[in-house]
C-alpha cells in the first residue's frame, strides 16, 4: 500500500472501542455464574474474536484452544482454563510460541494449577488440566508483563481463599493493572491495592452487570501523530475521535499529554476528542524537559512517538521499553531498521533504552515498511507518507488484530493509495 496524503485532514472518526476493556470484560463474564448482559460496543477486531472464540470452545469442550497471535488471550485463558474444568491444550501462532508465559505459569501452579508445557519449557502450548483452586498468597516477578498479573487478579475472586498477590520489583504498566482492577469491582469484586507492592482479592466470585466499552486509547495515538506530522508539513488538521472520555482507566490516555508539547491540543466533547494543530504550529519546545520519555506504563504508543519524533526532527531517549521486546516483534529491533530506511538512525542501550541524538542517513528511494506481521507498526509509519514520498506500508491487513478499519477511516480523510 502507497500512500498520499492531502493538504487539508478535517473529519471525525468513530474510533475502535477498546480491545483492552473488551478482553478483560469477557473473561469477567465468562466467570459470572450467569451472563445476563450482552457487552455493549465490544471491541471488533481479531484480538477479541480470538478471546472470544476461546472462552465458546472452552464451553463446546473443545480439546485444542489456539488463538493465534492474541497475546492477552494467551496470558487469560492460561488463569481461567486453570479452573475450568477439563483438559485442553493453548496453543498460538508461531510469534505466539516464541513469547514467554513462565512467570504466570509458575504463579499458578504455586496456585496449585495443573500445568505443563507440550514443546519447549517455558512457553506455549501448555497443557491445562483445569480444576478448583484454593488460592492464597503468590509471588509474581512485575516489570515483565503486566497481563500476567491481571490473568491471576481475575481469578481471584473465584479462589475458595481469594488471592493476595506478592509485587516483585518495579511495577511494569500499572495503568493497566489499575484497569483490570477497576473492571473487577465494576462486576462485584473485593480488591484493594495496599501498599503498593500487594493487592488483595476477597472471595466471592463475580456477578454480570451491564457494560459499555469505551473508544480505544492506543488506536487514537495515530491520529495524534498524523495531525502533529501533517500540521508540521503546513497541513490544516481537525480531527474529532469520537468515543474518548478525559477520565479513562486506560493508560494510553497519556498520548494527549505526550503530544501536547509536539502541537497538538486535546478539547473534550460530548462526543470524544478534538485535535487541533495550526498548520506550521512546531516546534513548541519539542519533548517536554530533558527530552527523556517512560513507556514503562504505555509501552503501546512507544512505536508512535518514535516516528513521530523522527519525522518531527525532534531527538528522544525513550525508557521502560523491556517489555517491546517480547510483543508481535521485537518492536525495538523493528523500529531500528524501519526508520533507518526513512533516514534515521536510532540505537538500542540494551533493552533498557531507545535513542535519537537526531543522526542522519540518506533515505531509502520510495520506501517499504516491513511490518512484521505487527499491527502497531503499520499504523505509527502510515504517517511518514507525509514526509516520505512513494512510502509503501507492507502487508497493510495486519491492522485487523486491533483496528480493521484504519485504512478505510484515512480513506475518509481523503487519503489515498
Amino acid at each position: 500500500m502507497t500512500l498520499k496524503i492531502p493538504k487539508r485532514l478535517v473529519a471525525h472518526v468513530d474510533l475502535p472501542t477498546s480491545k483492552s476493556i473488551s478482553n478483560r470484560a469477557l473473561l469477567m463474564q465468562a466467570l459470572c455464574p450467569e451472563q445476563r448482559y450482552p457487552i455493549e460496543r465490544l471491541a471488533v477486531c481479531d484480538d477479541t474474536e480470538h478471546m472470544q472464540q476461546g472462552i465458546a470452545d472452552k464451553r463446546a469442550g473443545a480439546a485444542l484452544i489456539d488463538i493465534g497471535a492474541t497475546g492477552t488471550a494467551m496470558r487469560f485463558l492460561t488463569a481461567y482454563l486453570s479452573i475450568t474444568p477439563g483438559e485442553t491444550v493453548l496453543t498460538g501462532s508461531q510469534r505466539m510460541q516464541q513469547r514467554p508465559i513462565g512467570i504466570l505459569v509458575e504463579a499458578l501452579r504455586t496456585l496449585g494449577a495443573d500445568i505443563s508445557y507440550v514443546n519447549n519449557e517455558g512457553y506455549p502450548p501448555l497443557r491445562i488440566k483445569g480444576k478448583s483452586l484454593r488460592g492464597g498468597e503468590v509471588e509474581i516477578e512485575a516489570g515483565v508483563s503486566s497481563q500476567y498479573i491481571s490473568a491471576l487478579l481475575m481469578i481471584g475472586p473465584c479462589l475458595a481463599e481469594g488471592l493476595t498477590l506478592h509485587l516483585k520489583g518495579a511495577i511494569a504498566s500499572r495503568t493497566y493493572i489499575e484497569l483490570t482492577l477497576d473492571l473487577m469491582r465494576h462486576y462485584g469484586a473485593t480488591a484493594e491495592w495496599g501498599d503498593g507492592q500487594t493487592i488483595r482479592i476477597a472471595p466471592g466470585g463475580y456477578e454480570d452487570r451491564p457494560l459499555t466499552v469505551e473508544g480505544d486509547w492506543s488506536g487514537a495515538s495515530y491520529w495524534y501523530e498524523l495531525a502533529a506530522v501533517a500540521a508540521h508539513s503546513g497541513h490544516e488538521v481537525k480531527i474529532q475521535l469520537n468515543g474518548l472520555t478525559a477520565n479513562s482507566k486506560q493508560g494510553d490516555r497519556v498520548v494527549a499529554e505526550m503530544f501536547e508539547p509536539l502541537g497538538v491540543t486535546t478539547e473534550y466533547t460530548s462526543e470524544g476528542a478534538r485535535l487541533t494543530a495550526p498548520p506550521k504550529s512546531f516546534p513548541r519546545g519539542g519533548l517536554s524537559g530533558s527530552g527523556v520519555l517512560d513507556f514503562t506504563h504505555c509501552p503501546d504508543i512507544a512505536q508512535t512517538l518514535a516516528v513521530t519524533c523522527c519525522l518531527l526532527g525532534v531527538p528522544f531517549t525513550f525508557e521502560g521499553i523491556h517489555s517491546l521486546r517480547i510483543k508481535e516483534t521485537d518492536r525495538v529491533a523493528a523500529l531500528i531498521t524501519e526508520l533507518r530506511k526513512l533516514g534515521y538512525v536510532l540505537r538500542a542501550e540494551g533493552d533498557k533504552r531507545l535513542v535519537w541524538d537526531g543522526e542522519r542517513t540518506e533515505p531509502s528511494a520510495s520506501p517499504t515498511i516491513t511490518t512484521y506481521d505487527d499491527h502497531r507498526m503499520a499504523m505509527a509509519f502510515a504517517p511518514a507518507a507525509l514526509c516520505h514520498e512513494g512510502l509503501t506500508i507492507e502487508n497493510p491487513e495486519v491492522v485487523s488484530k486491533s483496528y480493521p478499519g484504519f485504512w478505510e477511516d484515512l480513506c475518509e480523510l481523503g487519503v489515498r493509495n
